[in-house]
């Protein structure tokens, strides 16, 4: 995963920026975050982390315990930039 937001976005980011958009998926945080999308954990347990290391997903509450997943401010606008170009 690229470190800055100007990078192009793998399919499986992709699919997974639409599915916390689509507010299916949550953090939880501990030791390490770990993301679930439809209440199952998800199968790149590396790719929650990275998307929050790039700005694109919201830190998660305060504490330990599972948060529902956010877009950033910069997660939405990406997501927004690659519908309009039609890579989405």
């Amino acid at each position: 995963m690229p470190s800055t937001l100007t990078e192009v976005l793998s399919r499986r980011d992709l699919a997974l920026l639409h599915a916390v958009a689509e507010r299916r998926c949550e953090i939880q945080h501990g030791r390490g975050s770990v993301l679930f999308v439809d209440g199952r954990v998800c199968c790149d347990a590396e790719v929650g982390r990275r998307l929050m290391r790039s700005g694109l997903l919201a830190q998660p509450g305060l504490g330990t315990g599972r948060w529902p997943a956010r877009l950033s401010e910069a997660g939405k606008a990406k997501l927004a930039r690659v519908e309009r170009v039609g890579q989405g």
